[in-house]
């Protein structure tokens, strides 16, 4: 059977783009932002 596309940790996944790990960069408070402006639902992982 092939592998589905998708695959990975939970823990990776927050460490790198959860809510926290963005705020915590200058450039990633502006990932924020721009998806808090653009009315997103969910702002990150």
């Amino acid at each position: 059977m092939t592998q589905r596309t998708f695959g990975g940790t939970k823990r990776k996944q927050k460490k790198t783009s959860g809510f926290r790990a963005r705020m915590r960069t200058k450039n990633g408070q502006k990932v924020l932002k721009a998806r808090r402006r653009r009315g997103r639902h969910q702002l990150s992982l």
